[in-house]
């Protein structure tokens, strides 16, 4: 396990650094270059995984074959379809690399057994949940039903890294807009002045 893992649950507090050192033997690393999956839709979703490196989006398809993505993921954050792996059933959206990534996973009967044995588990993994849910929140709140020019603003604003590392068809699908439309935001926000 990295330096980043363990320097990251030492950071979220509740875990000791025995506690830290017993779980590292539960959480392999792999290696996802850019366009593999972590999770696939319709398959079990059988591990939690800890980016130390890159990002992931996650997303669903539609009927008509295209793209949703409702969120983007990157170093020092989980990242699994919760619902599914908590429940052992077949996720519904797909996790899948957006740049070479190195996540450490552990799967569910390790997570089972993790949990039984470091109780304070419970509290990194409530935590975990808290900020899956904010996020959420957050991406309700600020980007459903606004303009595109909105949307984009607030991205400036509050989430600048997504300009920066993410494709413009993958952002226009996270904001629920056209790539047609961010990009005139983009053109209306960044537009010089003209004395």
């Amino acid at each position: 396990m990295t330096d980043v893992f363990e320097n990251y649950l030492s950071s979220i507090g509740g875990l000791l650094a025995e506690e830290i050192s017993f779980s590292e033997q539960f959480f392999k690393p792999i290696r996802l270059k850019k366009g593999d999956f972590l999770i696939r839709e319709d398959e079990i979703c059988r591990h939690i995984g800890y980016i130390a490196s890159g990002a992931v989006k996650a997303y669903a398809i539609d009927k008509d074959g295209k793209e949703n993505i409702t969120c983007f993921k990157f170093e020092n954050e989980f990242v699994t379809s919760f619902p599914e792996f908590v429940a052992q059933e077949k996720s519904r959206r797909n996790i899948k690399a957006i740049e070479d990534s190195i996540v450490y996973r552990i799967s569910y009967p390790d997570y089972e057994y993790l949990l039984g044995k470091v109780t304070a588990w419970n509290g990194v993994i409530k935590w975990v949940m808290e900020q899956e849910y904010n996020q959420k929140e957050r991406y309700l709140l600020n980007y459903n039903n606004k303009s595109a020019v909105d949307k984009y603003r607030h991205i400036l604003s509050s989430e600048p890294m997504l300009v920066q590392r993410i494709a413009t068809q993958d952002l226009a699908s996270y904001l629920g807009i056209t790539q047609r439309s961010l990009t005139r935001a983009k053109g209306q926000i960044h537009r010089p002045s003209v004395l």
